[in-house]
């Protein structure tokens, strides 16, 4: 169990604050690192992700509140209340560190040292042979790429990039003189920040960059003594604001504005926490920071990097997960989901099955002489991205070919505007983001027609995930492909509403946000709540990301009330409170293990014939409010018996599944007693023994 999630502010009496409950989650991606049944690198790598998290926290949500604390306004928070919530975020996050601290020297150093892998962390640990190798090694590969720059309160302050990790050293002259301070970036793009030693015997040895540099300061400072040195970084606002323009002028503002990311304002300015008070006074005046911006942090920073950590040792097990599946036929016909679809809809489930399902899907559009059409949403895609070979290539056969391209994703807004620009090279009708609404529908829709162009049988596919065949290989997420005709026809409405051609839409089966999406949500749960009053049971199962809309949160503590049993599966943010008097029949899941759970499935149990629902939205006030999000109901029986069976296993794991309970601790769900359960590894079971029944 954790520990740094002990009080619940008073006026949270209802709900847990949004920041406070990602700050829970990201402590159960640290816990991670201490599963000693995980292979080695894996755990490393939660370190690695916990790190990572964290740095986009900074730059995006306490860089937002740091703006309100300064004056900035917010619909959401007044300035004290920000202030006051920057104070708590700190004090959690210190706690949280020096949990990462502890369990990367205490557990994982220790552990590699068990596989003779040596990470040294100082020159006095080095090996005389080392010693010599570390000093050669700096003069020929490090040295040429170091170029201190002085620091100097009076002059032109140095600018400090984001995310870079800097060296601050302190030196004295040799004959006498007062303290001067200095700054170096670590030459990262020239070396690597892992550099591998000689072995010796059986046991293998690696180094930070850093500690080489500092472990030869003597070199860069001649006539100096050099006093100490400490890593600091800078994390700066990365959040980007364009939804006030219109679609022509989009374009060009956001390239000003993702250019100007990197000289974003201060949200954290992190250092070694063994650094001096006075070293720190001092570079705090330099550099101008507040002292609300301070997060003391370890010796290395930047752990992020332990992803990209060598592995010498070739008897370590590399980290095994499973390989995507695929369906008998997929590489022997190449009309398979063409066909495969045509009989009954089909839920895919990644990665547990190959995304190539899809890019297969997508190529036998390309070579359909009767698709004329294809329509698509991109939203995050992958670099060098197949489904984007396709695209071009539908186009290049003659099809017309349509993507809306969301601009406004975060972090892709460069990779997103340099996919549309070679996709409207290549004859692709691209449309770009609606003014102040993001659309994170994961669809696309291929339109057939016969030889004299009457509409023939066509295709949807919903998604709970990106068109990214990267993410696809670790994000879990579902996928319905149909040709059932009222989805279609929904679908084909919901691009031209996109397009501008609909202004007033109507949706008979999908489910869109903005226009029907939350009435029927509202719909299913008060149905669920008469059938409880009514003596018969009421129940509802919830698989999302996040659950944050304070009116649907209160719409489940209505229905606790009423005697409806609610199970919530929520990966991240969960700002409804368990265990509460009003929310005594909620119990909320949440999964931490080899893949990132991202799919968003929704049960309602309608009395034993359920409603069951996939689709990109979590229950967050952006998303039903502020996006366009497609979802669709799933009709098939034997579609919805696989969902049942997907979130019963979830339900039931009792190995990488913990409890949120009422205090935003993570209590992890063991009973020794019981078979084990791991919820991803048994689901993936599931399939394999679904496609061998397939395959009889």
């Amino acid at each position: 169990m954790d520990k740094p999630f002990k009080q619940v502010m008073e006026k949270e009496v209802r709900y847990f604050n949004r920041d406070i409950s990602w700050l829970s989650f990201n402590h159960r991606v640290l816990l991670e690192a201490e599963d000693e049944d995980l292979p080695l690198y894996e755990r490393i790598n939660f370190i690695a992700i916990y790190s990572s998290n964290l740095e986009e926290f900074y730059k995006v949500r306490v860089a937002e509140h740091q703006a309100v604390a300064s004056g900035g306004r917010s619909q959401e928070l007044t300035k004290e209340e920000a202030h006051a919530l920057i104070l708590r975020i700190t004090g959690i996050v210190n706690a949280q560190l020096e949990d990462r601290v502890r369990i990367y020297e205490q557990q994982l150093l220790p552990a590699l040292r068990a596989h003779h892998i040596v990470f040294y962390q100082s020159r006095q640990e080095l090996l005389p042979r080392h010693r010599e190798f570390v000093h050669r090694f700096f003069l020929e590969e490090v040295f040429p790429y170091l170029a201190p720059v002085k620091v100097e309160k009076e002059r032109v302050r140095m600018f400090l990039r984001d995310k870079r990790l800097y060296l601050a050293v302190r030196v004295r002259r040799k004959e006498g003189g007062k303290e001067e301070y200095y700054i170096l970036k670590m030459p990262y793009s020239k070396v690597p920040r892992f550099v591998e030693l000689p072995r010796i015997g059986e046991d293998y040895y690696l180094m930070f960059l850093e500690d080489i540099i500092k472990d030869n300061l003597h070199e860069v400072f001649i006539g100096y003594e050099v006093d100490a040195s400490f890593c600091c970084k800078i994390s700066r606002d990365a959040d980007v604001f364009v939804d006030d323009v219109s679609p022509e002028n989009m374009v060009e503002r956001l390239k000003e504005k993702v250019k100007k990311r990197k000289i974003g304002a201060i949200a954290r300015f992190v250092y070694d926490r063994k650094m001096p008070a006075d070293f720190l006074d001092f570079l705090i005046d330099a550099f101008d920071i507040n002292r609300e911006e301070l997060v003391p942090g370890d010796k290395h920073l930047n752990l992020e990097d332990l992803s990209m950590l060598p592995n010498p040792n070739p008897d370590i097990r590399p980290v095994e997960k499973p390989k995507g599946l695929r369906l008998p036929g997929l590489d022997s016909d190449p009309h398979f989901m063409y066909r495969r679809i045509a009989r009954g809809d089909l839920l895919l489930y990644y990665p547990y099955l190959s995304f190539d399902h899809f890019t297969h899907f997508l190529y036998e559009a390309v070579h359909d002489p009767h698709c004329r059409e294809i329509m698509i949403t991109q939203y995050r895609v992958a670099e060098h991205s197949e489904v984007i070979s396709h695209l071009i290539a539908a186009a290049h056969n003659g099809k017309k070919v349509t993507v809306f391209v969301e601009l406004k994703a975060r972090f892709d807004e460069e990779n997103n505007l340099a996919t549309a620009e070679m996709m409207r090279k290549a004859g692709i009708h691209i449309i770009f983001s609606i003014p102040g609404l993001k659309v994170h529908a994961k669809v696309a829709l291929v339109l057939r027609t016969d030889k004299d162009g009457k509409p023939i049988r066509s295709y949807a596919y919903v998604s709970t995930g990106n068109f990214n065949e990267q993410t696809a290989k670790v994000y879990a997420d579902v996928g319905l492909y149909t040709c059932n005709p009222v989805i279609v026809e929904d679908m084909h409405t919901l691009f031209r509403t996109l397009g501008r051609e609909v202004t007033e839409p109507q949706f008979k089966r999908l489910l869109i946000a903005r226009f029907n999406l939350l009435p029927e949500l509202k719909k299913r749960i008060h149905h669920e709540m008469e059938l409880a009053r009514a003596g018969k049971p009421g129940r509802i199962v919830l698989k999302m990301n996040a659950l944050q809309d304070l009116g649907m949160i209160e719409e489940l503590y209505a229905a606790s009330e009423a005697g409806v049993q609610i199970d919530l599966i929520v990966r991240g943010i969960c700002c409804l409170i368990p265990g509460r008097p009003f929310s005594r029949n909620i119990r909320v899941t949440r999964i931490v293990d080899s893949f990132l759970e991202h799919a968003r499935v929704w049960y309602f149990g309608n009395d034993g014939h359920p409603y069951l629902y996939l689709g990109s939205p979590d229950w967050m006030q952006r998303n039903l409010h502020r996006r366009i999000e497609a979802v669709t109901p799933v009709l098939d029986k034997r579609l919805k018996q696989q969902l049942v069976d997907m979130l019963d296993i979830q339900l039931r794991a009792n190995w990488k599944a913990c409890w949120v309970d009422d205090r935003l601790r993570n209590v992890f769900k063991r009973n020794p007693n019981e078979p084990k359960v791991r919820a991803q590894y048994d689901f993936y079971r599931y399939l394999q023994e679904a496609v061998g029944r397939s395959v009889k």
